[in-house]
């Protein structure tokens, strides 16, 4: 989505926090760069949905003066570990710089609201200004295009990598999250849970081996439909919610 006006600078990155992939970055430093700030979660499915394209862009555009980086801001108490932060972006593959935002400094000068948010910022005179921003899942396309936008670039955008995904896709919106270990019926296209620990959970008759922090998938229709969750937690694990994903309209 296209800012009303041209003149919102981008806030800088706060001292003292800590960066992983990369020494602490400053936003008056990036100097021709566009720079997108991406905040994100481990523990929350619709970050790990959103990573692929981040993780896309950053291979695709970084040579043409693109900086993407990921503001890890926990909304879950697993994602307030650092150490876990740390183990997450090494498990997950992420390459480019991840700001450890833990008591939510960027977030709140960007007066954030949820995740996953990004916005794109293109070099000015004055800073960075904002040129484009999106909150939650999708807008993929527009997002990329905008990117190419502030580059000078032109090139096909990244393919969707759900059914889900495709702009032309008619979804279905699921049940809500539901907080902790929770059963019963839903309607969704997947069915997912935050878990802690390690041990092992049963979903619906299948068992998940739990290692790390993190968001584990339960159950994966594709398209949407409806079911019954039977979730069984073991020992040494702790589900902090229970969390439902888009499916295509049948």
């Amino acid at each position: 989505m296209r800012p009303p006006v041209d003149t919102i600078t981008a806030p800088p990155f706060p001292a003292k926090l800590e960066w992983i992939n990369v020494a602490s970055l400053r936003m008056d430093q990036q100097r021709d760069r566009a720079v997108l700030v991406e905040f994100w979660d481990f523990c929350r499915v619709s970050s790990l949905r959103t990573l692929p394209y981040v993780k896309a862009w950053h291979e695709r555009y970084f040579d043409d003066g693109l900086r993407v980086v990921t503001v890890h801001s926990p909304g879950f108490e697993p994602s307030r570990d650092e150490d876990a932060v740390r183990a997450a972006v090494d498990r997950l593959g992420i390459e480019h710089p991840v700001l450890v935002d833990l008591d939510l400094r960027l977030w709140t000068a960007y007066d954030n609201e949820g995740w996953p948010a990004r916005y794109l910022w293109a070099p000015a005179e004055r800073g960075h200004v904002l040129r484009e921003f999106h909150y939650g899942e999708g807008g993929y396309a527009g997002i990329e295009h905008a990117i190419q936008e502030v580059l000078g670039v032109r090139r096909r955008s990244v393919e969707p990598v759900r059914p889900e995904d495709d702009p032309e896709a008619v979804v279905v919106v699921p049940t809500r999250d539901q907080p902790g270990a929770w059963s019963g019926p839903y309607e969704a296209g997947a069915v997912w849970a935050v878990l802690s620990g390690r041990g092992e959970v049963r979903a619906s008759g299948r068992t998940i081996a739990v290692d790390d922090a993190g968001a584990y998938l339960l159950v994966d229709h594709g398209p949407h439909t409806t079911g019954v969750l039977d979730l069984d937690v073991g020992a040494g694990v702790e589900c902090h919610a229970v969390c439902f994903t888009p499916g295509i309209a049948p």
